[in-house]
Parts: structure tokens; sequence; C-alpha cells
């Protein structure tokens, strides 16, 4: 049997999401779109884990801790942190933490909580 490919979805905790920034999302509706993807690239098949944020300080710390405990075939990096103008910073942190930490992983994009899984499937096939 083939390993399934390890997947991590990287975002905003909902506890910390400042929903100002988002017209219409709630910390229930973000909760449930970032589970709901993890658990639809489970039944796809891949190993897909949620990587919470909880500040822009500590979120390159806490990407390198996570891609240290396994190896990642593929990374999102989610809407919430890199189309916000005021995390570019932060983006830029994250993608080099990525590409210092899992150069083999694929990196992908989001457009928003709903849909993760066809950013993934764009890079990563399921085992």
């Amino acid at each position: 049997m083939t390993e399934r490919k390890a997947v991590l979805l990287v975002g905003w905790h909902p506890d910390v999401v400042d929903y100002r920034k988002w017209s219409g999302l709630t910390r229930e509706k973000l909760l449930a779109g970032l589970e709901g993807d993890r658990a639809k690239l489970e039944a796809l098949g891949y190993d897909a884990e949620l990587g919470l944020i909880k500040s822009s300080e500590s979120a390159a710390d806490s990407l390198k801790a996570l891609l240290a405990a396994k190896p990642r075939d593929c990374v999102l990096i989610g809407a919430g942190v890199r189309t916000i103008p005021e995390y570019l910073h932060l983006f830029e942190a994250l993608v080099n933490t990525f590409h210092e930490s899992a150069p083999k992983a694929r990196l992908c994009f989001n457009s928003g909580p709903f849909d993760s899984v066809d950013a993934v499937q764009r890079w990563v096939k399921p085992s």
C-alpha cells in the first residue's frame, strides 16, 4: 500500500481573525470551511492537517515546527494570509520558511477557506 500524500493547510486560527476584513465570514463559517476541506482531503486519500497560526510573530516558527514534524508533499498558504496587504511580510516569511524547510514539497494557494481541495489537487494527486 502506498502512503497517503501529506498536506498541510496553513492559515489563521479562527480565534484571531479580524472578520471585518472578510465580509460575511464568521468564526463558525471559517472553522466549518477549514475542517470541511481537511475532511474532504482525507476522504480523497490525503493525510491532511490544519496548521493554524495565531500571530504574525510566531507564524514562521510554528510552520517550521510543523514541517519538521513530518515530511509534507504539499503546503497550502491560505488567502487570509496571502491577500491582505498588511500581511505581506508574514506571507514572505511563510514562503521562505516553506522553501527552507520543505524544498521538495509543492506549494499552493486557495482563494478562500472553501476551495483548498481544488488548490491541493492542482499540484498533488492522492496516492
